[in-house]
């Protein structure tokens, strides 16, 4: 994915003000930002949900994104949810949703109707929903929210060995939690993106 000069505004607010990037595959990268830095609308823009004012994001082969707002319907079961993707995706099976569910350990839940799981579990199945198709680049929004800690450090477990299958992993935060799992890290500060050294950063 490459990113060049993306600028977007709200109205006469500046956002973005020239975002460059570039995200080869094979990367577990981060970017963190205080709220309100904009950075859910930079990823609404890589994923193609928002059009920026200036500026281009070119990216090719599959992408997933998970949204910081968790979108699902609560009448909905676990297993209706990825039949209902599947048949978008156009996929032959579920094998890789089986894979990722049972990484989260979240296989049980497959009856369960969304309306009446935990917050860390509806997560799960968001999550779920974004890498079932196995995509090459994929856009992460606060993706560990709601996770107990167990959860949370499988939740690396799987970034680290997409990133090590050749995937590109965007993870954005708020806050720089475990910042050396990452090979390269962003702070979106003034609606620019500011290459960070992990190490200052995990310290402050």
């Amino acid at each position: 994915m490459d990113v060049a000069d993306v600028h977007h505004s709200y109205r006469q607010r500046a956002v973005l003000r020239g975002v460059d990037l570039r995200l080869p595959p094979g990367i577990l990268a981060g970017i963190v930002g205080e709220n309100g830095a904009g950075k859910t609308t930079l990823l609404r823009i890589l994923a193609g949900e928002l059009r920026p004012d200036r500026g281009s994001v070119h990216h090719s082969g599959r992408f997933g994104y998970c949204p910081q707002s968790v979108v699902l319907d609560d009448s909905f079961t676990v297993r209706q949810h990825l039949d209902f993707f599947r048949h978008a995706f156009g996929l032959a099976d579920l094998r890789r949703a089986e894979e990722v569910m049972e990484t989260l350990a979240f296989t049980e839940y497959l009856d369960q109707r969304a309306g009446l799981l935990s917050g860390g579990s509806r997560q799960k199945l968001n999550l779920t929903l974004a890498l079932m198709h196995d995509p090459d680049v994929l856009l992460l929004d606060e993706p560990y929210q709601g996770f107990d800690w167990e959860t949370y450090l499988r939740f690396w477990e799987l970034a680290t060995r997409l990133r090590d299958a050749g995937r590109s992993v965007l993870v954005v935060s708020h806050l720089a939690y475990d910042v050396e799992r990452l090979d390269q890290l962003w702070r979106l500060d003034d609606g620019r993106l500011h290459l960070r050294d992990r190490c200052s950063e995990a310290a402050a």
